[in-house]
């Protein structure tokens, strides 16, 4: 399915903004997939951009395809036939997809139910292919801390030949604290080897009772950790963000979000589940949800460049990258 235009955002550096600000308004000028294809991944392939989104139309996964990150193609097969035998077989309750190359073919990390403790957790599944289908790896979820209300919303980071998940430990379904987890995997993303470290928690009024989907990258010489906060069900969810000169942290939160609902005039409502990937110019983009403008109960995808002045995120115009050719 084609894609109306990019978003067009121009959102100053926050990080100097006073505690609780918001900078000026950024301009939209639309999705770039005008469907529910919310907790957006992408990865590129070759010349191809693969991203990948909440389950929606029946499927426990959906699947699109770009050449460009603005026209984008809907793949009609679930590239996750089945969500393993530790999970139920119930398509809403698989979320957050997160996929890389792992060198001999490609990882998926995914969020479902586990049967077990009955709490939301991480499952990995493998295939050959980006396009899939990802067949389950294992007889249980990768991560599940039962008793910190489980796991969702899995990311990888990968630094001097090592790769690392980041997780959410999904305690607002049960009163507790909420914290962004980095843990050591191995190569190909199907087995923990070693502890987990907390990074940051819901410690700031504007992030509500949580926060969670992270995305990390290195830029500048440090560490850049994106978060979505707040309640992701209404114009409330906004993206933020915290700095670090080590990978384990300690994080520093910018004093106010990223990306919110008035910092896009109310063009886009609750902006989150980012992703950041490099664009076909080479130069970065940050992809996430927002709810559909046209009021109805769609979570649709937008993009804009993104910059890092001083190591800092900054959301950009991304200019030509919405014009259709």
């Amino acid at each position: 399915m084609a894609a109306a235009a990019t978003v067009a955002a121009v959102v100053a550096g926050l990080a100097a903004a006073p505690a609780g600000a918001v900078a000026g308004t950024a301009a939209v000028a639309g999705p770039v997939l005008d469907r529910d294809f919310a907790d957006p991944d992408v990865v590129k392939v070759g010349r191809t951009y693969h991203a990948y989104a909440t389950n929606a139309e029946g499927k426990y996964l959906q699947h699109a395809t770009s050449p460009d990150l603005v026209h984008w193609t809907m793949v009609a097969a679930d590239p996750l036939p089945a969500p393993g035998r530790w999970a139920e077989p119930e398509r809403s309750l698989v979320w957050a997809p997160e996929v890389f190359d792992n060198g001999h073919g490609f990882t998926l990390h995914y969020t479902a139910r586990d049967r077990a403790s009955g709490r939301q957790c991480i499952g990995a599944a493998l295939s050959a292919s980006p396009d899939g289908p990802f067949v389950p790896a294992g007889d249980g979820p990768l991560v599940c801390p039962a008793e910190l209300g489980g796991a969702i919303d899995a990311s990888s980071h990968t630094e001097h030949g090592r790769r690392y998940l980041l997780w959410k430990n999904d305690g607002n379904c049960c009163g507790t604290d909420t914290w962004i987890h980095l843990q050591p995997v191995s190569a190909d993303g199907t087995r923990t080897t070693g502890d987990a470290v907390r990074l940051i928690r819901q410690d700031r009024a504007w992030e509500g009772a949580l926060v969670e989907a992270p995305t990390l990258v290195k830029r500048g010489g440090g560490y850049v950790l994106f978060y979505s906060a707040d309640s992701y069900d209404g114009p409330h969810y906004k993206t933020g963000y915290a700095v670090a000169s080590r990978l384990a942290g300690p994080y520093t939160k910018a004093d106010a979000p990223l990306m919110t609902t008035e910092s896009f005039g109310g063009a886009v409502r609750g902006p989150g589940g980012q992703d950041v990937v490099s664009g076909p110019d080479g130069r970065d983009r940050i992809l996430f949800h927002g709810w559909s403008p046209d009021g109805t109960r769609r979570r649709v995808l937008y993009a804009a460049r993104l910059d890092f002045p001083d190591g800092r995120p900054v959301v950009r115009d991304d200019g030509a990258a919405g014009r259709r050719g």
